[in-house]
């Protein structure tokens, strides 16, 4: 049975919080505290900067939540807002994961999604991310976005401000070079 705050859907919680219910905006950093830093995370490989990312993500969230038009999805907002704050620290950062920080994170991912998994399904998950971690960044977003975000095209169109019938596109050339990269380092992931 749901309760009355997961019956609220994200914009009518963002349209309170535009009438003045300020504490309301709480509810909708409940609600993505863990998504966005997960996605921040799967595009910039660092724990911290990805925590930086999901608070400056809400900073401006809240900041411009006058501007939200609550017709809209409230989630591709908040992560177009995460992917540009991603991308600029990216560019200021440039930064490069160590095999221990993907360890951490890897045991981090399978704690918080709270799935069971055998060892050779964390093995292959653990092959896999660093397989992705080498695709250009255009193509390991909508990946993360589809896969581990479980967007649809349209939400993935919102986010990167493209159609979706291009979102479609750099799915199927994200999975081909994806898979290239794997069977290049010996990692079968299907």
């Amino acid at each position: 049975m749901a309760t009355d705050e997961q019956a609220i859907t994200d914009e009518e919680i963002a349209r309170a919080v535009q009438r003045g219910q300020t504490q309301q905006f709480e509810l909708l950093m409940t609600r993505y505290q863990a998504k966005l830093f997960r996605y921040a995370r799967y595009l910039v490989h660092d724990e911290q900067l990805a925590a930086d990312i999901t608070q400056d993500t809400f900073i401006k969230s809240y900041a411009n939540l006058r501007s939200f038009n609550v017709s809209r999805k409230f989630s591709s907002w908040i992560y177009r807002i995460a992917h540009n704050e991603a991308m600029n620290a990216v560019r200021r950062h440039k930064h490069t994961v160590s095999e221990s920080e993907l360890d951490g994170a890897q045991e981090l991912y399978v704690v918080e999604s709270g799935v069971e998994q055998t060892i050779d399904r964390q093995i292959l998950r653990h092959d896999v991310q660093i397989c992705l971690r080498e695709l250009d960044a255009k193509y390991r977003e909508v990946l993360v976005l589809y896969y581990y975000e479980q967007m649809k095209y349209d939400q993935i169109g919102d986010v990167l401000h493209m159609p979706t019938s291009t979102v479609g596109v750099r799915i199927n050339r994200a999975k081909a070079a994806l898979k290239k990269i794997c069977l290049q380092k010996g990692v079968d992931y299907e």
